[in-house]
């Protein structure tokens, strides 16, 4: 008999490797038609980088994350180091394919984003959204006013994105945190990791602060801890997150429009992301700004199908423990 004979009571089963088959999210099922959407949580890509200033390619950047979700389509949910079990059993979690960008034509693909994301809230689900350039979170914050009540703003990014315009240009990617302190549905912010240079000028900064915007780099959330970070954020309120991989350290996150060096770690955003899922109902999120073209290993873009795979984990376990309460 051959070393290499199985166990004699082996079990055949269907082996879904990474490499194989449809690129869907972490390989949940896919549903491209909104209008039939039955689902707890919708991804949805929106590969739209046309108000990109420097390194163009975030366009890239949905296929890429789903490409590298693969990784994590099968194994436990075995946390060992909280020795929690993340179980989603029951949850529906789909993926909507992405929103169609008309080339060259920013003005109908936000229409185009606006019209997905308040359809995916209108039929009860949460949204994910994969970018795409940080524009594209314009859109999706006009869409938020869907769930009808106000909503606080935690921004994990390198830069503080309150620019006023472009050469009139309003919905760039320098301006997605500005237009949400415009909307009478956002309430508080939080802006954690800011610290590259950017379009913002200080006079920016002062209008976020006059906001009332917390803003925080990295360095300062270590002196002070994370719970201390998010302290005049409220609690048992509505949140949206929207996270820009280039808040992550340039080192460990190259694929990014514009790296930053002085970054968050893995490890602080998804503590981050844990802290918020325990503050309030997080009704969606967007990550932003994955640039396959310079992530020759796809460790950006691995990163960032661990940090959307973290933050559902936190979400559900969070409305599993309200529902036990």
């Amino acid at each position: 008999m051959s070393k290499y004979a199985k166990q004699p009571d082996y079990t055949r089963v269907k082996l879904d490797m990474p490499f194989t088959g449809i690129t869907s999210f972490r390989k949940y099922p896919i549903c491209t038609d909104l209008e039939e959407l039955d689902a707890d949580f919708a991804i949805i890509g929106v590969p739209n980088d046309m108000t990109t200033a420097w390194r163009s390619g975030a366009r890239m950047g949905p296929r890429s994350i789903r490409e590298q979700s693969s990784l994590y389509a099968f194994g436990s949910g075995y946390d060992h180091e909280k020795d929690i079990v993340y179980n989603n059993d029951g949850w529906k979690i789909v993926d909507c394919g992405d929103v169609s960008i008309i080339n060259g034509d920013v003005e109908q693909s936000h229409e185009n984003t606006e019209e997905a994301i308040r359809k995916i809230i209108s039929k009860g689900a949460i949204p994910i959204v994969l970018g795409g350039d940080h524009s594209v979170t314009n859109p999706i914050a006009f869409a938020l006013e869907e769930s009808k009540e106000k909503i606080n703003v935690v921004q994990i990014d390198a830069h503080l994105d309150w620019l006023k315009d472009a050469s009139g240009q309003r919905f760039t990617l320098s301006n997605p945190m500005r237009r949400m302190s415009e909307m009478d549905h956002i309430n508080k912010m939080a802006q954690l990791g800011i610290r590259g240079v950017g379009s913002s000028q200080k006079e920016d900064f002062d209008d976020a602060r006059a906001y009332g915007s917390t803003i925080l780099s990295p360095k300062q959330i270590r002196k002070i801890g994370i719970e201390e970070a998010l302290k005049d954020m409220p609690d048992g309120e509505k949140y949206y997150v929207t996270i820009d991989i280039d808040g992550l350290d340039a080192s460990i996150a190259p694929g990014a429009g514009s790296p930053s060096p002085g970054g968050f770690y893995y490890d602080e955003v998804s503590e981050i992301l844990e802290a918020v899922a325990k503050k309030g109902e997080v009704i969606g999120f967007d990550l932003v700004e994955v640039n396959p073209l310079y992530d020759p290993s796809g460790v950006t873009s691995q990163i960032a199908a661990r940090l959307i795979i973290d933050f559902i984990n936190f979400i559900i376990r969070e409305k599993q423990l309200n529902l036990a309460k």
